[in-house]
């Protein structure tokens, strides 16, 4: 057996799978952790897994990363340089990066000599052509780090491998998938490979989230900042945390909340957020020369048929139609008899990922 222990670290919780090798055995999540608590929380969860593998320590512990710069590109051992390094990027994702940092301390300090392995979101777009990373900025702004990462890697590198194991040949050709949740983004794949995403510098840009603002005009911030004399730190507050669904609708940050609501706001943000979906989509479709597939996933895109009917409308000029059935009962091939482009709904396994490439470190460790 190789225990493999998976953990995603947020602000007040911590996500955390076990894994046989590969194989998924248990997880869940220790939520409501106080400021400072990622250690008592991290503590709960070694004492569960060690109570779920009779007492044997994990062989290794995967983290989720959501920023690794340009500096990290792939899984790597964790190492005091790596975090050290990897503070850099705490301003670029405030939301997710002081807090995966958080626990992979708390997780060395509990778990001293247990292989400890660093997963990016950013890494799966490193590849991506250097015109889809510019910014158009002083080019000594690029040196300094300032171009467009992507984010959400982790998934993406899940579904572009389900794609190429179940389906090669839409595998093969130019895809566009869409990432759902309270964090939401697309990434177009040709080939199997990260060609352009909405999400850039930080995890702001792109679409409408439910509490981010999407893409925004700079010359919003600079009003903010200059005309209406809030702070640094009261716009980025505003715009991580009290835009998007939440800030349009005046009433939910949640998908599920506003298909529920009769308030006329509540429908609005939900057409929003579609429609920039498909604004969105049809920006990739450029950057990849055209379209073979749409893949929906992450908890919106695998729960919410609703949403994914308005978006695949609004994509009927690219020959998209939808098996309304089929949508409506969640199933895993909704695209229409008639539709000119592959449409799926696969659920993401980001943890799964992690495993993999722990396990392929722990198997690379020297003896």
């Amino acid at each position: 057996m190789q225990p493999i222990l998976v953990l995603n670290a947020g602000s007040s919780s911590l996500k955390y799978a076990l894994y046989d090798g590969d194989r998924h055995l248990e997880g869940g999540v220790v939520q409501r952790i106080a400021p400072g608590g990622h250690a008592k929380a991290m503590t709960e969860v070694l004492d569960w897994a060690a109570a779920h593998l009779g007492g044997v320590r994990p062989a290794a512990i995967g983290h989720r990363i959501v920023h690794g710069g340009d500096r990290f590109v792939e899984p790597a051992v964790v190492t005091p340089e790596m975090l050290a390094a990897l503070e850099a990027y705490v301003p670029l994702a405030p939301l997710h990066e002081p807090h995966n940092l958080a626990g992979v301390r708390a997780a060395r300090e509990m778990a001293p000599g247990v292989l400890q392995v660093a997963c990016f979101d950013t890494a799966f777009h490193a590849g991506q052509p250097r015109l889809a990373t510019l910014f158009g900025l002083p080019r000594r702004l690029e040196a300094e780090g300032v171009r467009r990462y992507g984010f959400h890697g982790l998934s993406y590198e899940h579904i572009a491998g389900v794609l190429k194991a179940e389906e090669p040949d839409l595998a093969a050709g130019r895809v566009i998938v869409c990432h759902l949740g309270a964090g939401a983004s697309l990434c177009a794949i040709a080939g199997g490979r990260s060609v352009a995403s909405t999400m850039g510098f930080s995890a702001l840009e792109g679409l409408v989230m439910a509490t981010r603002c999407g893409s925004l005009d700079p010359g919003v911030v600079l009003h903010l900042l200059e005309q209406r004399g809030m702070t640094p730190a009261q716009v980025r507050d505003m715009l991580y945390k009290d835009s998007g669904l939440l800030g349009v609708s005046g009433l939910s940050g949640d998908m599920r909340d506003l298909t529920a609501s009769d308030r006329p706001e509540a429908a609005e943000a939900v057409a929003l957020f579609c429609y920039r979906i498909a604004r969105e989509i049809g920006s990739l479709v450029a950057a990849l020369g055209g379209l073979d597939g749409l893949v929906f996933t992450a908890g919106i895109g695998e729960h919410s048929p609703p949403v994914r009917a308005a978006v695949v409308e609004r994509c009927a000029w690219l020959g998209a139609r939808l098996d309304a059935e089929a949508n409506g009962a969640n199933a895993r091939r909704i695209d229409g008899a008639q539709s000119r482009v592959a449409i799926r709904v696969i659920p993401t396994d980001e943890e799964g990922v992690i495993a993999r490439h722990s396990l392929q470190l722990l198997a690379a460790r020297p003896k």
